[in-house]
């Protein structure tokens, strides 16, 4: 029975991990849970899997929580605040970790979780963008298992070979093929962008997701960000991936090789089919994704991508060959941006040019260790918040 902690219980993806632990109860269970402020959720999932701890990182919301679960008389202990939530990522009862705490909130946990030599599911993407080279030498330093939970880089982890690790051109890869929808306005005039409300950018085609990742994807930045995350998790130049519009989100990506075989893993858009996929590996289990229909399907459609409608795509691929501090200061000045949007603060095609302008008036910096990599965030905050109140001012 392996010992699951589940970062981000209360988003989309902790909730469909789960779903699938609830499905091979046999196999797994739930030894810690962890929020920021959803306390009422978090009661019922209490309720439901009995984990030995609940973490909220919010302290009122942890007594809110304490209270309740006192209340109901469940034994699992309610912890609060940021070090309680590393301690849970780093429990030595833990076997698997979920990393699926959203945004740069998720850095220090998860890399908690790979110095414990945890296996670590990884859907937080912004940890390993933020810290790059960090945080793969954590990983191999500490012996961690890190499986990938994206669909389309759990797509190319499954595409390809074994001994990937020592070189895509030694196992015969050409390209790494990485898929997108395109999102909700892929198709619509650029000049109606400025009119696009929360309400309309949160409405993903295909996927459910959260509010903050669902208008990353309409502005693709969430694309730029598994652009770069790909670039470590394979050990890829920016040279050797490319982003194709797909809109059915059928195929998940693809691996490209030498000899002319492309490589493509295809399913319905459910994070379960990934997330099982990791938890089990090198194993298959059960994880609730009806079979895929090709016939229902009926075509599979392929386009690039407009750079002047995604303009957040080419800051993040050029944010990828800068290297340094780079990525961590737009993945800093996108969530403000994104926030300030959310917050009906910041009109939606602004969001890029409060990330190209935070970029602009930045220097990039070496990425030597983690403070390096928290003060750049932290700069590059303020100068995005800056930017966004002197924009709303004369709005």
């Amino acid at each position: 029975m392996q010992q699951v902690c589940v970062l981000g219980s209360t988003g989309s993806i902790g909730k469909s991990t789960l779903d699938v632990i609830a499905r091979n109860s046999d196999r797994y269970r739930v030894r810690s849970l962890v929020a920021c402020r959803s306390h009422d959720v978090m009661l019922e999932q209490v309720r439901t899997f009995k984990p030995d701890f609940a973490v909220m990182s919010d302290p009122v919301a942890a007594d809110q929580l304490r209270d309740s679960v006192k209340a109901e008389g469940f034994k699992t202990e309610v912890l609060g605040g940021a070090r309680s939530v590393a301690q849970v990522s780093a429990d030595s009862e833990v076997d698997v970790v979920m990393a699926a705490i959203v945004g740069a909130a998720g850095l220090l946990p998860t890399l908690a979780a790979v110095k414990a030599g945890k296996k670590v599911l990884l859907a937080n993407k912004e940890a390993l963008v933020m810290t790059g080279a960090l945080f793969m030498d954590s990983v191999k330093e500490s012996g961690a298992q890190l499986l990938p939970i994206d669909s389309e880089h759990n797509a190319i982890f499954q595409c390809l070979p074994h001994g990937y690790r020592e070189g895509l051109d030694r196992v015969g890869v050409r390209r790494i093929l990485l898929t997108a929808s395109g999102g909700p306005f892929r198709d619509v005039p650029v000049d109606t962008l400025p009119m696009v409300t929360p309400a309309q950018a949160c409405a993903h085609p295909n996927w459910s997701m959260g509010r903050k990742i669902s208008v990353d994807s309409a502005t693709m930045m969430n694309k730029g960000l598994e652009f770069i995350e790909a670039c470590w998790l394979f050990g890829a130049s920016p040279s050797q991936v490319e982003v194709v519009i797909h809109p059915q989100s059928i195929i998940h990506s693809l691996v490209d090789y030498e000899d002319g075989s492309v490589l493509a893993q295809m399913g319905n858009p459910d994070m379960r089919t990934p997330i099982a996929h990791a938890l089990a590996w090198p194993e298959r289990i059960q994880s609730g994704v009806a079979p895929l229909s090709l016939a229902d399907v009926g075509r599979l459609d392929f386009q690039k991508p407009c750079m002047q409608r995604f303009r957040c795509l080419q800051l993040a691929q050029d944010a990828a060959s800068t290297g340094g501090t780079a990525a961590a200061m737009l993945n800093a000045a996108n969530e403000a941006a994104v926030e300030a949007f959310l917050g009906d603060h910041l009109r939606f095609d602004r969001i890029p040019d409060v990330i190209d302008a935070t970029l602009q008036a930045l220097q990039v910096n070496s990425a030597g260790d983690i403070e390096q990599v928290l003060d750049a965030d932290r700069r590059a905050r303020l100068q995005a918040r800056a930017k966004i109140e002197q924009w709303h001012k004369t709005a």
